[in-house]
């Protein structure tokens, strides 16, 4: 084909989408397919968001209100913020798509970790920004690295908090700190994706910094812990300078009624939200549990995932898992080749993948009752 994208564009590798379920079940001839590969919130969405969606179709042929009003008004209430704040995207995903256009100029830098959400450098790479990439410690944000990696040509600087893929959270007294040492012109974006799921005391809450920083970002979402993921919604909390600014790139009617009225339900039933909180934290401690047990190492998680080191090549440990109707997040995809990342599942998830885990360590002969050889 002689028609050639932009250069910027050649470069870029395209995300890498998981298998879907149907796909699993023509190719293995399995049912159920368990799918613990994309962060998704195990337990669903709302019950309540279920039923009005069952009885509300009778809109469909309405623009949404390309502002979220009234979403705006009940986030800001329940954040105690401004609606002035707020920008809503089709995912939070669109939100730093839609930061970058406004305000990655050709050759600008950004700053940000190895091993963590692929889509802030292409987003990046995609306006003609330079990403500045500093190696994660232990699955963490290295945030002296951080620092020292800020030039006068740092527009952003981006921080995944708790991070994707390895789960772990920067502790608030160090992030605090670090938010205090970026220059007033770069702007900070914080994405905290996960952030419902938090259960350390050790976690810095970022809105009431709000005010004192003008230049900082939060990005949060309706796709994981809310259970909304195939209905695209998330925000970003920010100054209004910056919103109006964002205003004049994004699309005009980026969010689907739907997912507004979906999203609105959702951050009322404060029931279902703590029942997913606490269902996932028991879990969580479960997995970490029989991990140690099993000898093998893992990043401590404060998310609906976790990343252990499998003790093989991840993509082999992916497909043996596979052929038994789990599905799991290959590290060979996420920078760290020996390690898999698995989506908090229910009890009974759990306790397949841990026997399939255990199973192939054995076959290995790396384990023997328990305990490595």
């Amino acid at each position: 084909m002689n028609i050639q994208s932009r250069p910027e564009v050649q470069a870029i590798t395209p995300y890498v989408l998981g298998k879907k379920v149907e796909e699993v079940q023509k190719e293995y001839g399995l049912s159920p397919i368990r799918k613990l590969s994309e962060n998704e919130n195990v337990y669903g969405c709302s019950p309540k968001v279920k039923e009005f969606l069952s009885s509300n179709l009778d809109q469909l042929h309405l623009y949404p209100d390309g502002l979220a009003s009234s979403l705006a008004e009940i986030v800001s209430d329940y954040l105690h913020v401004l609606p002035t704040n707020l920008v809503f995207g089709n995912g939070s995903d669109e939100v730093i798509r839609i930061l970058v256009k406004t305000y990655i100029n050709p050759s600008d830098e950004a700053v940000m970790a190895d091993i963590t959400f692929p889509r802030y450098k292409s987003n990046i790479l995609i306006e003609g920004g330079k990403p500045v990439i500093v190696p994660v410690i232990n699955g963490t944000h290295h945030l002296d690295g951080m620092l020292e990696a800020i030039t006068e040509k740092t527009k952003m600087v981006f921080l995944c908090n708790p991070n994707n893929p390895t789960g772990t959270i920067v502790g608030k007294e160090e992030l605090e700190s670090f938010l205090r040492k970026i220059p007033s012109q770069v702007l900070v974006i914080i994405d905290e994706a996960y952030y419902e799921y938090v259960t350390s005391a050790d976690y810095l809450q970022t809105v009431p910094l709000l005010n004192e920083f003008p230049n900082f970002i939060i990005l949060r979402t309706f796709s994981k812990i809310y259970g909304l993921a195939s209905l695209r919604i998330g925000y970003g909390i920010m100054h209004e300078e910056i919103v109006t600014e964002l205003r004049k790139v994004k699309d005009v009617f980026n969010v689907n009624q739907m997912a507004q009225i979906a999203a609105e339900i959702s951050i009322k039933d404060e029931d279902h939200l703590n029942d997913c909180r606490v269902r996932n934290d028991i879990e969580r401690k479960y997995l970490e549990s029989e991990f140690e047990k099993l000898g093998l190492t893992f990043f401590p998680s404060q998310s609906n995932f976790v990343m252990v080191d499998c003790q093989c090549l991840a993509d082999e440990m992916t497909t043996y898992v596979l052929k038994e109707g789990i599905m799991v997040r290959s590290g060979s995809l996420l920078g760290v080749p020996n390690m898999i990342r698995y989506t908090i599942g229910t009890k009974e998830d759990n306790e397949l993948f841990l026997s399939l885990l255990q199973q192939n360590l054995m076959t290995k002969g790396e384990i023997l009752n328990g305990h490595t050889t």
